[in-house]
């Protein structure tokens, strides 16, 4: 597919799409089950919970961090009893991050809670908005994936 061009059209779809996109996701980020969880940790968990079980520096690279960050990220969760370091099966200098049974427990009454914030807000949509929106989400989590 060819780059998107500069258009005025173009470049006004972007900046709508960059600032309700920034703005709803804001308001997601309060929509949390424990608040003791800074929007890192919970991200980390959000990631493990979506690809499985990771080496810090595999959770690094998802995550955009750098290692040192990730060591310390882990060690809080794993203070809190959300994650465990568990030997590599391949390497034994390496240890592998899993989420423990509470912090499955804690992420789904955490997507509960915002499907239903989510299912509120689309409630006040007309059919017509809605029905956009819904065609809209693959291409929105598309868009996150690349």
């Amino acid at each position: 597919m060819p780059e998107l061009s500069s258009t005025p059209e173009n470049d006004e779809a972007v900046n709508h799409l960059r600032s309700g996109v920034m703005r709803l996701s804001r308001r997601l980020k309060h929509q949390r089950v424990d608040e003791s969880l800074s929007p890192a940790e919970m991200s980390v968990l959000g990631t493990l919970a979506r690809c499985g079980a990771a080496t810090p520096g595999e959770l690094a690279r998802k995550e955009h961090v750098q290692p040192p960050s990730m060591t310390r990220i882990v060690a809080l969760l794993e203070g809190k009893d959300l994650v465990r370091l568990e030997p590599h099966p391949e390497d034994r200098r390496q240890k592998v991050v899993r989420p423990t049974e509470r912090a499955e427990t804690m992420l789904e009454e955490s997507r509960r809670k915002r499907n239903a914030w989510l299912t509120e807000l689309a409630g006040k949509l007309d059919e017509d908005e809605w029905a956009t929106l819904r065609a809209a989400a693959p291409v929105l989590e598309k868009l996150a994936q690349l």
